[in-house]
Parts: structure tokens; C-alpha cells; sequence
């Protein structure tokens, strides 16, 4: 199978902007700093398992960095780093095995809960925050990634349906 990479890219930036714009009013005030759903984050692991970890790894990367400029100003790249090794990470396993709906949802859940761990361990080294590793986990890693589990499930037959175009078998099609 292959991936429409144009209509990925543009689908990315659509879900780009929606994170960015729509997600902010339908999260009730109060949890608003606990979940927050990384949508373009969920397309950089569809493109990891149906194009590849290169091309996922830039598709995370590029996003990542406009992610970092768009919404989360503190620092430029933290998210761009761990989306991009996500996505590296998630297409390397993707391909020495079968890329199944419940492999997906192992990839989304463990993925989710690195990057968020990788964001939380890059702003503690450059001493943004004060938290423990505990707190954050409980309070904002744990709903994300459940979040996103969830919202990863709604997409999955979209997405296979309208940007993965089967690839043909080069064997013989002649009728029998």
C-alpha cells in the first residue's frame, strides 16, 4: 500500500489548524491544560505505517516544527524532535510487522505516551518546569494518549479509505 502523500500534507495542515483553533473551544476550561490532543501527531503514525519511517520522520519533523511555532512557544523543537523520532521509531516497527488495526492502537498508545514524556524530560532539562514526572503523567500524559487513542480510532477507516491507495501485485493477472 501506498500513501497520497499530497492529500496527507494537506490533510495534516487541516488538522493543524483545527489543533490549533476548534480543539481549544471544545475542551471544557478546566481540562484544558490536562488534554491535549496532538492530531498531527496521530497522521505522522498513519504515514509511519503505511509510507515508511523516512517519510514519516519528516512528515513528524515538519509538523513538529510548526507545532513549536504555532502553539507551544517556550521552546522551538521539542516537538519537532519527538515527532520525528517517533515517527522514525513507529515506521522501523511498522515494517518488520504487519500493520493491523490493534498494532496500530499499540503504536498510537505507546507513541502518545513518548512524546509527551519527551516533551515533559526536554523542558526539565532546560528547567521550565518544576513538576514531577508522577504529576505530569497522571495529570496530563495518561488523558492525552487516551485521548488520542480514541480519536486515532475515529480516523483509522477515513484514512485508509481516501489517502492509502492499495498497491496492485506486479504477479500474474490473468483470469483463471
Amino acid at each position: 500500500m501506498k500513501m497520497r502523500i499530497n492529500w496527507v500534507i494537506l490533510c495534516a495542515l487541516t488538522l493543524l489548524v483545527i489543533e490549533n483553533s476548534v480543539i481549544p473551544w471544545l475542551v471544557p476550561p478546566g481540562w484544558s491544560d490536562r488534554l491535549l490532543p496532538h492530531l498531527c501527531f496521530i497522521m505522522t503514525l498513519f504515514v509511519a505505517g503505511f509510507a515508511g519511517r523516512h517519510t514519516a520522520f519528516l512528515i513528524g519533523l515538519g509538523l513538529g516544527l510548526l507545532q513549536d511555532l504555532l502553539a507551544y512557544g517556550h521552546l522551538i523543537g521539542p516537538y519537532g524532535f519527538g515527532m520525528g523520532l517517533i515517527g522514525y521509531l513507529a515506521g522501523l516497527t511498522a515494517e518488520r510487522k504487519s500493520f493491523t488495526i490493534g498494532f496500530f492502537v499499540w503504536i498510537v498508545l505507546i507513541g502518545g505516551l513518548m512524546l509527551d514524556s519527551i516533551i515533559y524530560f526536554i523542558y526539565k532539562l532546560f528547567r521550565l518546569t518544576d513538576l514531577q514526572f508522577a504529576q505530569v503523567f497522571y495529570w496530563q500524559v495518561a488523558p492525552t494518549a487516551i485521548l488520542q487513542l480514541f480519536i486515532a480510532l475515529l480516523l483509522y477507516v477515513p484514512v485508509r479509505r481516501f489517502l492509502v491507495k492499495p498497491s496492485h501485485s506486479s504477479g500474474d493477472d490473468s483470469p483463471e
